[in-house]
């Protein structure tokens, strides 16, 4: 005999409609984008702990500008372990806005971010990731030579994203048909 406390699987609500990742680099990167700053975040304090005095890592606020007019790297090698060539790389630039906070205040570091994917047969994967830090004028300090960051906090945030979009487990990027989304809901 069933309680009058438990509920059927047809009146479960979703949390979030069906996804499908985007195959155009637009609308990818227009999702990752929005959902970046939260993996970022939480692949930080997996990695670094919560401690953030120790960390040295702050908070990422928000991440954007994708720019996506190529530049030649006829001349660049990749790993084997990327199945990439020049040829089947899409290139992304973007930019994150990061917070770091000391004793007495706190600081903004604006973070370029030069992205290297490839459409695979299941989904796009991250082949490679450069970032530099911006100049600070106020600091005179200028920006960071380029550095490989595919293994770094951003780049295993774009790698998890990635993942998920493959999986089907991101919110949706591209507008869902109301058929679709009414036909899911109601389990029918």
């Amino acid at each position: 005999m069933e309680s009058s406390d438990s509920v059927s699987e047809e009146t479960v609500p979703y949390l979030r409609p069906p996804a499908s990742c985007p195959s155009e680099i637009e609308p990818l990167m227009a999702g990752l984008l929005r959902d970046l700053p939260g993996y970022a975040n939480r692949v930080a304090h997996r990695s670094l702990g919560l401690n953030e005095e120790v960390a040295g890592f702050g908070t990422i606020l928000v991440a954007g500008r994708a720019e996506f007019d190529p530049l030649d790297i006829s001349t660049l090698t990749f790993s084997e372990g990327t199945a990439a060539s020049p040829e089947t790389i899409q290139q992304v630039f973007f930019t994150t806005l990061e917070r770091q906070y000391t004793a007495t205040q706190f600081v903004q570091l604006e973070q370029y971010h030069w992205l290297f994917l490839t459409a695979a047969e299941d989904g796009w994967r991250l082949a490679l990731m450069f970032s530099r830090v911006a100049a600070d004028e106020t600091l005179a300090r200028p920006p960071t030579p380029p550095r490989e960051t595919s293994e770094g906090i951003i780049g295993q945030a774009v790698r998890l994203w990635l993942r998920d979009c493959r999986a089907g487990a991101i919110y949706p990027v591209e507008p869902v048909e109301e058929a679709t989304v009414e036909e899911s809901t109601t389990g029918r």
